[in-house]
C-alpha cells in the first residue's frame, strides 16, 4: 500500500461547501473527492500516466 502525503490545505469556505456537497453526491469523503478531482485534472492535462498492470 502506498503511503499518502499529508499537508495542510487552505481553501475558501464557500468552495469547501461546494466540494463537500459534491462529495456527498458522489458518496466520497471531501478528502477523497479532492484527490479524485486533482487526479482527473492531471490525467486530462496529460501530466499523470496511469500504471497499467
Amino acid at each position: 500500500m502506498t503511503k499518502k502525503k499529508n499537508f495542510p490545505l487552505r481553501i475558501d469556505p464557500k468552495l469547501y461547501e461546494i466540494i463537500e456537497r459534491w462529495a456527498q453526491d458522489e458518496f466520497r469523503s471531501v478528502n477523497a473527492h479532492i484527490e479524485f478531482l486533482l487526479r482527473e485534472a492531471a490525467k486530462r492535462e496529460g501530466r499523470l500516466k496511469e500504471n497499467k498492470k
